[in-house]
C-alpha cells in the first residue's frame, strides 16, 4: 500500500510539473509584447556587467559607474542606428527588385533543364522553388531589429534599473545569508557562467560580422553592413545560423555577378565558420558550455513559436541560461546533463 501511494504521489508531481510548464509557456506567449523588451534589456545588462564591475573595482561610486556604463551602451546603440538605419531602408526598397531578378534566373534555369530533357512541373518552380522567400526573411529580420531599436528608450531605461539592482545584489545576498555565502553559492555560479557564455559568444559574433561585412564589401556585394549585422545576429544559433546568414547573401551575389562571385561568398562564410565557430569559440567556451544539435534545433523551433523571430534569434542563449541554471540546481541537474552536447566526464 505504501509503495502504491508513493507511485501515485510521484505521478501527481509529474502531472503538476507538466501543468506548471504549460502555464508558464502560455504566460510567456501571452506577455510577449512586455517580455521581449525586458529580455533585450537583460541581455544588454549582462553584457555590460564586466564594464560595471571594472568601474566599481576602481572605486567609482555605484551610481556613477552605472551611468558611465549606460552612456557607453547608448553610444554603441546610437552608432548602430546611424550606420544601419539607412541601409535597412535601402534594402527594403530594393528587395522586390532582387526577388524579380531571382525569379527570372530560376525560370531561365528551368527552361535550360527542360531543353535537355529534365522535366520540372511549373507548379514546383512557382510554389516550392522560390528563392525570393529567403531575401524576404532577411528583410523581416532587419525590420525586427528596427522595431526593437524603436523601443530604445524603454530598453535602455530597463537596463539602467537592472544594472542598479545587479550592482547592489551581492551586498544584499551577503546581508541576507552571511558573508562568504554568495561567493560559493548558486547565484554566483549561474551569474559567472551565463555572463561568460554571453560575453564570449557576443565577441565571437562581432568578429564574425566584421569579417563577413568587410569581405563582402571587398567583393562588391550590395549592403555589406547589413549582411555583417545579419551574420552577427544569426551567429548566436550554432550550426544553423551560419547557413541562414549565408543564403540571402549568396542569392544576392548570383543576382549581381553570377555564380562565380556566389561561390566566393560561400567560401568566405565557410572559412569564417570553420575558424571562429569550430576552432576559436570551442577553445574559449570549453566543452562544458555546449548544447546537443537536437537541443539547438528544438529550442529554435520552441522559442520561435513562443516569441517569433526574436525568440529564434535568442533561442540558444535562452536555452543555455536554462541549462546552466539546471546544472547548478540539486533537483534538476539531470535535465541540464541531458541538454549537454556530451555526457559528463566521470569523477
Amino acid at each position: 500500500m505504501d509503495n502504491s501511494q508513493r507511485q501515485s504521489g510521484a505521478g501527481l508531481r509529474v502531472l503538476l510539473t507538466l501543468a506548471g510548464v504549460v502555464v508558464v509557456v502560455a504566460g510567456l506567449k501571452a506577455a510577449a509584447t512586455l517580455l521581449q523588451p525586458l529580455l533585450v534589456s537583460v541581455f544588454l545588462a549582462v553584457l555590460s556587467l564586466p564594464l560595471l564591475n571594472w568601474l566599481q573595482s576602481r572605486r567609482v561610486p555605484r551610481a556613477l559607474a552605472v551611468m558611465l556604463t549606460f552612456l557607453s551602451v547608448l553610444l554603441v546603440v546610437t552608432v548602430l542606428v546611424t550606420l544601419v538605419g539607412g541601409s535597412v531602408t535601402g534594402f527594403s526598397e530594393a528587395a522586390p527588385r532582387y526577388q524579380q531578378r531571382l525569379q527570372v534566373i530560376v525560370d531561365s534555369l528551368t527552361t535550360w533543364l527542360q531543353g535537355r530533357g529534365v522535366e520540372i512541373p511549373r507548379e514546383v518552380t512557382t510554389e516550392m522553388i522560390n528563392p525570393g522567400i529567403v531575401i524576404k526573411m532577411a528583410g523581416d529580420l532587419f525590420r525586427l531589429a528596427t522595431s526593437l531599436l524603436s523601443k530604445t528608450v524603454l530598453i535602455l531605461l530597463l537596463m539602467v534599473f537592472i544594472l542598479f539592482e545587479a550592482a547592489a545584489l551581492p551586498a544584499k545576498l551577503t546581508a541576507a545569508f552571511g558573508k562568504g555565502k554568495d561567493s560559493d553559492g548558486w547565484y554566483s555560479r549561474i551569474r559567472v557562467e551565463i555572463q561568460r557564455y554571453l560575453v564570449i559568444k557576443t565577441v565571437i559574433s562581432m568578429a564574425t560580422g566584421v569579417i563577413v561585412g568587410l569581405s563582402l564589401w571587398i567583393l562588391g556585394i550590395d549592403f555589406p553592413l547589413l549582411w555583417g549585422l545579419l551574420a552577427f545576429m544569426l551567429n548566436y544559433i550554432p550550426q544553423l545560423g551560419s547557413v541562414l546568414a549565408a543564403l540571402p547573401t549568396v542569392l544576392l551575389a548570383i543576382v549581381q555577378y553570377g555564380f562565380g562571385r556566389a561561390i566566393a561568398v560561400v567560401v568566405i562564410y565557410t572559412a569564417v565558420n570553420m575558424v571562429l565557430g569550430n576552432m576559436v569559440e570551442p577553445y574559449f567556451m570549453g566543452r562544458r558550455l555546449g548544447l546537443s544539435t537536437l537541443v539547438v534545433f528544438l529550442s529554435m523551433v520552441f522559442w520561435g513559436w513562443v516569441w517569433g523571430p526574436l525568440g529564434m534569434l535568442l533561442s540558444v542563449p535562452l536555452t543555455m541560461i536554462v541549462k546552466i541554471a539546471l546544472e547548478n540546481s540539486g533537483d534538476f541537474r539531470w535535465a541540464g546533463v541531458l541538454l549537454d552536447a556530451q555526457p559528463p566526464e566521470p569523477d
